[in-house]
């Protein structure tokens, strides 16, 4: 059984099959939240997050989609509202990192970067927040980077969509704090993820992320790990109504590099 803190309230997330977004989803659906869940293409790693999340008695639409396209992100949105009858949180998960020099990154690569880390949260934005202009109510929770406020080699595409979608969130919670809307970002310090390896940053490949002088780096010494990152407290204070008007937040959350 859930515990019904958001029984009642259906979310959207994003990049929802593994790490951070799977904890997301798992989280919300153990207080009670109806799911819609996207992952671009391993099926059956989603369906097994969606399993698991059903366990708690809620329920789920999976949705394979990617969310590089607008249209698809539409369909996503409409499939939602009309399966589950509402959306109430958005999560913009989903997000690609490659780490490459300016020189040698193709032009293909931050065209799908940018698609994929930014215009995603746009197209998404966009296709849930008329029904939540009707509802007078709703929350909008991008999860970003330590790139949008800091700087770190070879990562152009990345730290330029990061940043872009930090400024997206701002004028999402200017625009829509009006009607009830609140839009925030969270941003993850060093996780303990898939990602964290050399085939995904190839400057860690003398020391990655858990050895001694990448620890050295973080103030409580150790990586962040997905469940902090959907942790109940800020959680509540992003999508539950009664916990106040928190919105154009930004958050560094689990433990981040200094």
């Amino acid at each position: 059984m859930s515990d019904p803190k958001l029984q009642g309230r259906t979310a959207l997330v994003t990049g929802a099959s593994r790490n951070i977004g799977r904890a997301i989803a798992l989280a919300f659906a153990a207080e009670g939240a109806d799911l819609v869940l996207n992952t671009r293409a391993n099926v059956e790693e989603l369906e097994a997050v969606a399993a698991e999340c059903r366990k708690a008695g809620v329920r789920v639409v999976p949705v394979l989609a990617d969310v590089a396209d607008a249209a698809a992100c539409e369909a996503m949105v409409q499939r939602g509202l009309a399966e589950l009858g509402a959306i109430d949180v958005l999560v913009c998960n989903a997000a690609i990192r490659p780490h490459r020099a300016v020189s040698e990154t193709p032009v293909a690569e931050w065209d799908r970067v940018l698609a994929v880390d930014l215009s995603s949260a746009f197209y998404l934005a966009r296709a849930v927040v008329p029904a939540m202009k009707e509802r007078r109510r709703g929350s909008i929770i991008a999860i970003g980077g330590q790139s949008s406020v800091t700087s770190r080699p070879n990562t152009a595409a990345v730290t330029a969509a990061k940043t872009g979608l930090l400024g997206l969130v701002r004028a999402l919670a200017a625009e829509l704090g009006p009607f009830g809307i609140r839009a925030n970002m969270v941003m993850p310090g060093f996780m303990d993820t898939e990602r964290r390896y050399a085939e995904w940053y190839p400057e860690f490949s003398q020391s990655p992320p858990g050895s001694a002088d990448e620890l050295a780096k973080i103030p409580l010494r150790r990586l962040g790990r997905p469940e902090e990152i959907a942790d109940g407290r800020p959680r509540h204070r992003l999508t539950r109504r009664e916990a106040g008007p928190a919105t154009n937040e930004g958050a560094i959350s689990a433990p981040s590099a200094r």
